[in-house]
């Protein structure tokens, strides 16, 4: 067996939502009454992990393109990337033969972690639409992702791995997930084309994990998302 191997398990919940979702976005796409209106949004965002073993805090930027299907549906299609984050725990290494001397060894793993993540969905407002702009508006967001980014782990004091067995990897290594995606947030009116906006996220992890480099293979992502910046509205015209 390759203990590389990066195949990704879809949590059957996922591919029901997976295809209600995509259900849905073709429903608009065809019933739509007009011509669907575009957007473009940007922002900076905070991110902070809680996963065991993996805490870490970063800041990152999130861009996102929208398509308004209705006054209160949005599809969207999103790229962020954030900061490397680090954190340090403490393992120990066990001796791959019995004439090794010390058969075990401690040693601490600090790792750097970046991380990118793309994803597709839609956004349904609660309160006002897309192209309100006397009142705040108030929506919430559900789609599909895919989490993808970079592990390296370094130890202190060194550790022969030839000699001994270690866990998390040594090294560098891809890591790739699948997430699907919540989100709450508001935004307030500047004038009928741009709009400030705030919203908090989160990723829900819906495959199994693919990297030996990571400290902790229980839970991860389990992460918290603020995000505020500008939305944009294009091409509006009277109705």
């Amino acid at each position: 067996m390759n203990p590389l191997n990066t195949t990704l398990p879809f949590h059957p919940t996922f591919g029901r939502m997976r295809t209600l979702l995509l259900s849905l976005i073709l429903h608009l796409t065809l019933t739509a009454s007009a011509q669907p209106r575009f957007g473009l949004a940007t922002g900076l965002s905070v991110l902070r992990n809680f996963s065991p073993q993996q805490k870490f805090t970063v800041v990152g930027q999130t861009v996102q393109a929208q398509a308004h299907f209705t006054p209160r549906i949005t599809g969207y299609a999103w790229i962020e990337y954030y900061t490397a984050g680090s954190y340090t725990n403490r393992f120990t290494a066990t001796a791959k033969s019995a004439l090794t001397t010390p058969q075990q060894l401690t040693y601490d793993a600090t790792a750097s972690i970046t991380l990118r993540h793309f994803s597709l969905g839609l956004k349904r407002y609660f309160m006002g639409g897309y192209r309100n702009a006397v009142t705040t508006n108030i929506y919430g967001s559900a789609g599909f992702g895919f989490l993808f980014g970079r592990v390296s782990n370094g130890f202190t004091p060194a550790v022969d791995t030839t000699i001994y067995r270690v866990s998390p990897q040594l090294g560098t290594g891809p890591l790739r997930r699948l997430t699907f995606d919540l989100g709450i947030g508001a935004e307030y009116p500047l004038n009928e084309n741009f709009f400030l906006f705030a919203d908090a996220r989160t990723w829900l992890p819906a495959s199994g994990n693919s990297s030996l480099f990571l400290h902790n293979q229980e839970v991860f992502p389990s992460a918290v998302m603020l995000t505020g910046g500008l939305r944009i509205l294009f091409g509006l015209s009277e109705e």
